[in-house]
This record gives structure tokens, C-alpha cells and sequence, in this order.
């Protein structure tokens, strides 16, 4: 609004000023005596006509501009030109690298590099061209071609960090990701140099990096959280016999930071039971069952006192097992106590419901467990032998499991990746499912006659070696003496049976005695 009252106000001064020249015209007298003239004019028209005089210099002045400036010229447009090809070329080869044709991506890399030079597209389009091709030196060439531009520098460096890892030199890896931390807060590199510190188990180099990653924000604050809370677990865990104290303060923090890591809580009690302080102690243990029932957390509750009978590890049992009472855990935990305590009964009656429920299989431990209840009640006897054949053919129980590695400890980091706080208590998966328990099969009467092998249904023949069978002659059916002047033939000798295959029927599965 105000540019558009300054200019009616500029218009409006002069038309006021042309309207007082036309008012007041004046006379100019301009004398050349050199050319002996004298011109008279008024001042409106002098004024028009040096108004007219400054516009054809301008255009005069614009000409000859244009005309020397017309090699300058030609060469802008030129590059302006060969620019235009160059981006078509880098956009010909994205497409063709993204769509998987090496051939085309390759083709338009080159015209881009002879179009644009040493540009960053261009060293990109060629660096991710080399990738889709398989030829890695060209690859690698191109990234350090970027690292002498601070523009693609931090993209050069990620490149070569890639490189290396596939090559697998986890040194140079390390070099990249730490020059490139140092450079910017990149994610990628704080999580780099935060793994290649826990493949390397050294703890508080990681717990550094996630101090850094978070005060950068290249994280999230639970993530963060977790990932301190874990590695401060694991230093504890390291330190622990040389340090008590220390890991304790740890083990604190750490269950403060993860209210759900279990080996926290673990260490804090057995810290703790060190220290002998049991009451603070089962404080611990007792609210990390409350969050997951764990074997560790409840050997740890029993051990709260070494030298205590087994009487009192059970009624120890019976209050940890309170705490959470229809979780398995707590069902197997007081199944062991009353066993150590020869108190079958209630050891039957903890694990009964477990083994009887019909929506799941017994797993591994039950049945290990059913079998030394058996055992300690009864002595060797065929259900021990029952309950360990189906501990054979069990679900296996639940384990600290990370990227398809599987542990009986617990670890801060996956050791197939590294990543941090990647155990998980689960169950693993079976590949190859068991068959559910079938009663035993009634054989067949004697009195039938077996199949014929050939009717048997076989997944494939089992072909032995062939031996050479004779088949034994028969004996000579008896015959009249022969009349006296005939002459009696010689008794064909008997010739061997050429070798044959002998087929066997698959083997059957193995014996199951099923359920008692």
C-alpha cells in the first residue's frame, strides 16, 4: 500500500511540473559562435528535447554493450547449455541406477562426468552407478573425490564407512564413522561408532557415545534411556568382583533409567546379598518379579541366605511365588524348592496345572522336572523314562535371545550386529514342530498275514549294497528206476540267482509311551 501511494505521489509531482513548464514556458538562447548561429527555444521543448537526447544515448550505450558483449555472451549460454545436459544426464541416471539398469546408469554417469566435471551430482551419480554395477575401487575413487569438497565431504564419508564394511575392515569402518561424528551430529555415525564399541566390549567408550548422541539429540530420550541403562548394567556386571559398590550404584541407576531390564535387578540383589543386607536385597529381587518373573531373579531370592535349610528356601519360594502366583515361573520355582525339600505333594500340585493345561506342551524344563519328581518320589522307574522321552521332544524354554542368536546369559549387545539392548527374553522358534503325544497304537493280530513290501507307503527306497544270494537247489522229486539198456541223463546242475535289491520299509517314529 505504501509503494503504490509513493508512486501516485511521484506522479501526481510531475504532472505538476510539466503543468508549471507549460505555464511558464521561458526562453533559452543558445549561441554557437563558431558557427555564427544563435538558436531560441523555450525551456518545455529544451527540456523534451534533452529528454529525448538521454534516450538515445541509452539505447545507443545498450547496443554497444550488446555487440561487445556478444562473445561473453555466446559462451554463458553455451555452459547454461551444456548444464541443462549435464542435469538431464545426472536425471537419466538416477532413474536407471533406482531402477536397477546398470548398463543405462553407467552410459549417463559418463555423459555427466564429461558434461559437469568434478560437480557434486556428478560425483554421486558416478559413486552410486559403480555401487549398482559391483565395481567397488570406482566406487571408493568417487568418495574421495568427494572429500575434497566440504560440501559432499560428510556424504564422501559415509560412502567409504560402507565400503569398508562390506569389504569388512571394521578399523577402517571405525575411522570413517569417527572423522564424520566429529564433523556433524549424524545419526548413522553415533550409531556406527556406538556399535563398533560394543563388538569390542568396551562399555564405557559406548556409554560416551550415547552421552554424546543424546546431548546432540540424534536420539530419542527412551532410547537413550534404555541404552544407558543397559550399558551401565554391564559395566556393573564387569566390575562387580573388584567393585562391589561401584556396580551397586550402577545396577541403581540402571534399574531407574529401565524399569523393565531384568539384569539390573539381578545384579543390584546379588550386589546386595554381597554386602549382607538380604532385607534390601529381596526389596530388589521382589520388584523385578513383579515386572517379569525370571530364573535368575528367583535363584537370586533363594540365595538371599547361603546357609539356610531347604525348609526355609521353600517358604522363601512360597513368598516370592505370592508376588506373582499364576505366571510359570513362579509355579516351577516352587515345584524345585518343594522338591529340594521332599515335599512331593506340593511339588506335584505347583506343576500340575502347567502340565495338564491343553492349550500348550509341556516344555523342557517341566518335564526334566516331573522326572526328578518322579525319580526322588519313586526311583528309576518308567515314568522317569516317560517324562525324559518327552523332554526330548520338548518346546525348549524361554532364553535371552538377539538377531536370531541364542543365549543363556544375558548380553549388553547383539554379538551379530551390535546393537545395543538387543536380548530379548523369549521363547525360541521351532523349526521343525514336534508331534503332539498319541496314545500307543494296538498291534496288529498275529494272525494276519504282513503287507506285501510294495504296498507299504515309503517316503523313498533304501537300496543296500547287492550281495550275491544262491537260492538252494531243490531237492530231486524221486523217480522210477529206469529200465535196464537206457541210459540215464546227468542231474542239471543248479546255477546261482542273479543279485537283487532288497527294499526296506521306512522306519517307524519313535516309541512314545504318551501321557500316564
Amino acid at each position: 500500500m505504501i509503494r503504490v501511494l509513493l508512486f501516485l505521489a511521484l506522479l501526481a509531482l510531475i504532472a505538476f511540473g510539466l503543468s508549471w513548464l507549460a505555464d511558464n514556458p521561458g526562453q533559452i538562447v543558445l549561441t554557437w559562435p563558431w558557427l555564427g548561429r544563435e538558436i531560441r527555444t523555450s525551456l518545455f521543448a529544451a527540456f523534451a528535447g534533452l529528454l529525448l537526447l538521454f534516450i538515445a544515448l541509452m539505447i545507443l550505450w545498450r547496443l554497444l554493450s550488446f555487440i561487445f558483449h556478444i562473445p561473453a555472451t555466446m559462451s554463458l549460454m553455451a555452459r547454461a547449455r551444456r548444464s541443462r545436459k549435464g542435469i538431464d544426464a545426472i536425471t537419466r541416471g538416477m532413474i536407471a541406477a533406482g531402477a536397477g539398469d546398470a548398463r543405462e546408469a553407467v552410459r549417463a554417469s559418463k555423459e555427466a562426468s564429461r558434461l559437469m566435471g568434478q560437480q557434486p551430482l556428478a560425483l554421486l551419480l558416478k559413486a552410486q552407478t559403480a555401487q549398482a554395477a559391483g565395481d567397488r575401487a570406482l566406487a571408493e575413487d568417487a568418495f574421495k573425490a568427494m572429500l575434497e569438497d566440504p560440501r559432499t565431504r560428510l556424504i564422501g564419508l559415509r560412502g567409504l564407512y560402507l565400503e569398508a564394511r562390506r569389504r569388512g575392515d571394521d578399523l577402517a569402518a571405525a575411522a570413517f564413522a569417527q572423522e564424520a561424528h566429529d564433523a556433524a551430529p549424524l545419526p548413522w555415525a553415533g550409531q556406527a561408532l556406538l556399535e563398533q564399541r560394543a563388538m569390542g566390549d568396551d562399555w564405557k567408550g559406548a556409554l560416551s557415545v550415547v552421552e554424546t548422541n543424546i546431548a546432540r539429540k540424534t536420539i530419542d530420550k527412551a532410547t537413550g534411556a534404555m541404552q544407558r541403562g543397559v550399558l551401565k548394567t554391564a559395566i556393573g556386571l564387569s566390575i562387580a568382583d573388584r567393585d562391589p559398590d561401584e556396580a551397586l550404584r550402577l545396577a541403581r541407576e540402571a534399574m531407574k533409567l529401565t524399569p523393565d531390564l531384568i539384569p539390573a535387578y539381578v545384579l543390584g540383589g546379588r550386589m546386595l546379598i554381597r554386602k549382607n543386607d538380604p532385607r534390601r536385597a529381596a526389596r530388589v529381587i521382589e520388584d523385578g518379579w513383579r515386572v517379569t518373573p525370571h530364573p535368575d531373579l528367583a535363584s537370586a531370592y533363594l540365595d538371599l541366605r547361603p546357609g539356610d535349610s531347604s525348609a526355609e528356601r521353600l517358604a522363601r519360594a512360597q513368598t516370592l511365588a505370592g508376588i506373582n502366583p499364576h505366571h510359570y515361573e513362579s509355579r516351577l520355582m516352587l515345584a524345585r524348592a518343594a522338591l529340594d525339600a521332599r515335599n512331593f505333594s506340593l511339588a506335584r500340585e505347583s506343576i500340575t496345572p502347567l502340565i495338564d493345561d491343553p492349550g500348550k506342551r509341556p516344555s523342557m524344563r517341566m518335564c526334566l522336572l516331573m522326572a526328578d519328581i518322579e525319580e526322588a518320589e519313586h526311583g528309576p522307574s518308567g515314568a522317569v523314562r516317560e517324562w525324559l522321552a518327552r523332554a526330548a521332544r520338548a518346546p525348549r524354554d524361554r532364553m535371552w535371545i538377539a538377531d536370531g542368536f541364542a543365549s543363556d546369559s544375558w548380553a549388553a549387545a547383539s554379538p551379530v550386529t551390535g546393537r545395543i539392548g538387543a536380548f530379548v527374553w523369549e521363547q525360541p522358534a521351532e523349526r521343525l514342530a514336534a508331534p503332539f503325544d498319541e496314545p500307543p497304537r494296538t498291534p496288529a493280530p498275529a494272525t494276519e498275514a504282513p503287507a506285501p513290501v510294495e504296498q507299504l507307503a515309503k517316503p523313498a527306497e533304501i537300496e543296500l549294497p547287492a550281495q550275491e544270494i544262491t537260492q538252494a537247489p531243490e531237492p530231486p522229486a524221486p523217480q522210477e528206476p529206469a529200465p535196464a539198456g537206457v541210459p540215464v541223463e546227468p542231474a542239471q546242475e543248479s546255477k546261482p540267482v542273479a543279485p537283487a535289491k532288497q527294499v526296506l520299509p521306512p522306519a517307524g517314529q519313535p516309541d512314545d509311551p504318551g501321557p500316564r
